[in-house]
């Protein structure tokens, strides 16, 4: 009989998915949903001059993209102050992620990350055969120190943060992040996952220093910007470790309308300040939403709100079916005791005047 030779690290592994998409929800529960508030997604969309430059440039999509992303380096090089050399694009953070583990991680070397901490990190170092050490949060954050310290310890190839977090929403002042990367060990990498960067108080973001190559740091412009379908994100470091990404990643894996529509979007700040603005605003409802039916909002940076539903993880997924039943996608942390909660994105009015009328509905059955 003939069969498939895979690789010791892949044939150990079982076949998951870090998450179970909405149209997979959709498809098994017979359920279109109303209101999309689980994905961090932004359901305001992205800037008119997007949507402008994608159609002026949608009869060439039959070419290639730009194996190199030259102009698209190139502006997010200029808004941030450093050079082209210092930025790859990536297929998303998480493209990013996994080229970051093929190009550091080895077979059982140790990774340190968060209980509970964004799951498709963990899924790359598990696909390159690296070991996670998971610490859990302490109170609604990352506990940074503690990671520093197992870091140390174990002398970890990889420490991963993400700042603000996902899926608390809470963040860690700069100053903080700056005595992590001052302290870290001398052979870890520290992969600061910065997804939220753009929705964050502006203390909580450190300026960039591209002259450390252990640092790197990954953005995206999938919450915002409103490009997460389009997938398309970068990182920032210094020049000679960017330079080694080109050994690993998709040379044509960039989809050629999502690098037109990057450089609109990065291009239209005013856009992006707006949007922020209405995130901010939609946070607040979801906040006094939550007050109201007694619920314990937790103050977030992010495009989303961990709502804390002072029970368990049972009673939190008895929460999302019944949510689900009225058409509204949210999701929960996985792991104890973060899934007390659950997590909604920012929403549009409509959105959250259908999660107002349906979650005291929702949460007296799950009583």
């Amino acid at each position: 009989m003939s069969y498939q030779r895979y690789t010791n690290t892949i044939r150990n592994l079982n076949v998951t998915a870090p998450f179970i998409g909405p149209e997979a929800q959709e498809r098994q529960s017979g359920i279109l949903f109303k209101a999309r508030l689980g994905a961090n997604e932004s359901v305001f969309g992205p800037s008119p001059k997007v949507i402008s430059a994608i159609k002026e440039n949608a009869t060439e999509i039959w070419k290639y993209c730009d194996p190199e992303n030259y102009d698209l380096r190139h502006v997010i090089a200029e808004f941030h102050g450093v050079s082209s050399e210092n930025v790859v694009i990536t297929e998303g953070i998480d493209g990013g992620l996994g080229l970051i583990n093929r190009l550091l991680v080895d077979s059982d070397e140790i990774v340190v990350t968060s209980q509970g901490a964004y799951p498709t990190f963990n899924f790359h170092v598990a696909a390159c055969g690296g070991r996670c050490i998971k610490v859990p949060y302490k109170g609604n954050h990352e506990d940074i120190y503690t990671l520093l310290e197992k870091a140390k310890k174990l002398e970890a190839k990889m420490l991963y943060l993400s700042n603000p977090d996902n899926p608390m929403g809470t963040w860690w002042p700069a100053s903080e992040i700056e005595f992590l990367i001052k302290h870290l060990p001398g052979n870890t990498t520290l992969v600061l996952d910065e997804a939220y960067c753009d929705t964050a108080p502006h203390e909580a973001i450190p300026a960039i220093d591209i002259s450390n190559p252990m640092v790197l740091r990954f953005r995206t412009f999938s919450k915002a910007y409103g490009l997460a379908g389009a997938r398309i994100g970068y990182c920032i470091a210094e020049a000679s470790v960017i330079s080694k990404f080109d050994s690993v990643r998709n040379h044509y894996g960039i989809n050629r309308l999502a690098q037109i529509a990057a450089v609109a979007a990065i291009n239209d700040q005013d856009h992006l300040k707006a949007i922020v603005d209405k995130i901010a605003i939609s946070r607040a409802r979801i906040a006094d939403i939550s007050h109201a039916n007694g619920l314990i909002p937790i103050d977030s940076g992010t495009n989303f709100v961990a709502v804390d539903l002072l029970h368990d993880g049972l009673f939190a997924q008895k929460v999302i079916r019944g949510l689900l039943a009225f058409g509204v996608f949210v999701r929960m942390p996985s792991v104890a005791p973060l899934n007390r909660c659950i997590r909604i994105s920012a929403g549009t009015q409509d959105d959250l005047d259908l999660l107002e009328v349906t979650l005291p509905k929702v949460l007296s059955a799950a009583f």
